[in-house]
C-alpha cells in the first residue's frame, strides 16, 4: 500500500489511529489488507491535505454527509492569502537587509529594528527611525523610499526626505518609479523628495518631470529647477505666476534664473508676452508685473516703463515704483 500510494507506512498507521482509514482486514500473516476503496480514500486524504486542510478537516470532509465545501474553500483561500502576505513581507525584509550589505549580526539587528520602527503606528517612532537611518551603517534605501511615498504625516515625511537626500542618488530609480504611479499622492511625494536631492541625476529626473502629464508634478519640479539654473523651467514658472499657484516661489525662481543677462531678456520677453496677449485677468497682470520687477535688464525696464502708464492703477503704481528704485540705483 505504501509503495502504490506514495504514503509512508508510518503515516498510514497514523491515519488508521485517527480513524481516517480502516484497512478492510488482515492477512493470515497479520498484515493489514487494503481494498480498492481504501486506496481511493487514501488518495482523497492526500488530495485534501495538499489544499491545506488539517486532518480533522479532512475527516469531516470525507465523513460528514452535510459538509459544504464552499465555505471551507473560501476559508482556505483567506488563509493562503494571509500566508502569502506574511511570506512576501518576510522576503521584502530579507531583501532590504541584504541590500544594506550588513557586515555582521549587529548590522542585521540594527536594520531589522529600523524596518520595524518605520512600520510603527506612532508618527514619533517613524520620525526617529528616519533620522537615525543616516549614520555609519546606511539605512535600507528601498524601505526609506517606500516609507516616504506612503507617509501622510508631514513631519515624518520631511525626516524621510532629509534621510534620502543624505544618501545621494541611491533612491533615484525608485523615486522615478514613484513618478509613474497611478496614485496622485504617490507622484506628489516622489517629486517632493526629488526636489531635496542634489546632483545631476536628480536634476535630470526633475527636468523630465517638466513634461509629466500631472500638473502637480510639473509645478513642484519647476521652482527647484529654476533654483538649479535650468531655464527649461521658465514656461511652467510663468504659468504658475499667472495661475497664482505657488506664485511667490515661481517668481523667486525666475529671479534666480535672470541672474544671467541673456536669460533675463528671455524671461522678461515671456512675461511681457503674457501681459500683452490680453488673456490674463487683472490680478494675473499684477502678479506678472511684480514678477517682472525682479528681472534685471533693459527689456524688463522698457516693459515697466510702458506698464507705468497702464489703465490698471495697481499695475501702473507697481511699475512706476520699481522704475523709481531702478533709477535711484
Amino acid at each position: 500500500m505504501a509503495r502504490r500510494s506514495g504514503v509512508s507506512a508510518r503515516m498510514l498507521r497514523h491515519y488508521e489511529s485517527l480513524g481516517l482509514v480502516r484497512p478492510t482486514g488482515r492477512t493470515d500473516a497479520g498484515y493489514r489488507a487494503y481494498s480498492h476503496e481504501d486506496v481511493r480514500r487514501v488518495f482523497h486524504i492526500e488530495s485534501l491535505r495538499s489544499l491545506g486542510l488539517s486532518l480533522r478537516e479532512v475527516r469531516r470532509a470525507l465523513d460528514d454527509p452535510g459538509f459544504e465545501p464552499a465555505e471551507l474553500v473560501d476559508d482556505l483561500i483567506r488563509q493562503a492569502r494571509e500566508r502569502m502576505a506574511r511570506e512576501t513581507e518576510l522576503l521584502t525584509r530579507l531583501r532590504r537587509i541584504g541590500a544594506a550589505e550588513p557586515a555582521g549580526w549587529e548590522d542585521v539587528l540594527r536594520t531589522t529594528a529600523l524596518l520595524r520602527a518605520l512600520g510603527s503606528k506612532s508618527a514619533g517612532t517613524r520620525q526617529r527611525a528616519a533620522l537615525s537611518s543616516v549614520g555609519e551603517v546606511p539605512g535600507p534605501v528601498e524601505a526609506l523610499v517606500e516609507a516616504v511615498l506612503s507617509e501622510t504625516d508631514p513631519n515624518v515625511a520631511g525626516a524621510l526626505r532629509w534621510a534620502l537626500a543624505q544618501g545621494g542618488d541611491d533612491g533615484l530609480p525608485l523615486l522615478a518609479e514613484g513618478l509613474g504611479s497611478p496614485v496622485a499622492e504617490v507622484r506628489k511625494r516622489a517629486v517632493q523628495t526629488l526636489v531635496e536631492i542634489p546632483g545631476g541625476e536628480a536634476t535630470a529626473l526633475l527636468r523630465d518631470a517638466l513634461a509629466h502629464p500631472d500638473i502637480v508634478v510639473r509645478r513642484y519640479a519647476a521652482p527647484a529647477l529654476g533654483a538649479r539654473g535650468v531655464e527649461d523651467a521658465v514656461p511652467t514658472l510663468v504659468d504658475m505666476v499667472v495661475e497664482e499657484t505657488n506664485d511667490v516661489d515661481a517668481a523667486d525662481a525666475l529671479s534666480a534664473l535672470a541672474s544671467d543677462p541673456a536669460s533675463a531678456d528671455r524671461i522678461a520677453t515671456r512675461l511681457v508676452d503674457c501681459l500683452t496677449l490680453g488673456t490674463a485677468g487683472p490680478s494675473a497682470r499684477r502678479r506678472l508685473t511684480q514678477a517682472l520687477a525682479d528681472i534685471p535688464g533693459p527689456t524688463a525696464s522698457r516693459a515697466l516703463a510702458d506698464l507705468s502708464q497702464d489703465e490698471d492703477r495697481a499695475v501702473a503704481l507697481t511699475a512706476a515704483y520699481v522704475l523709481g528704485i531702478r533709477t535711484a540705483r
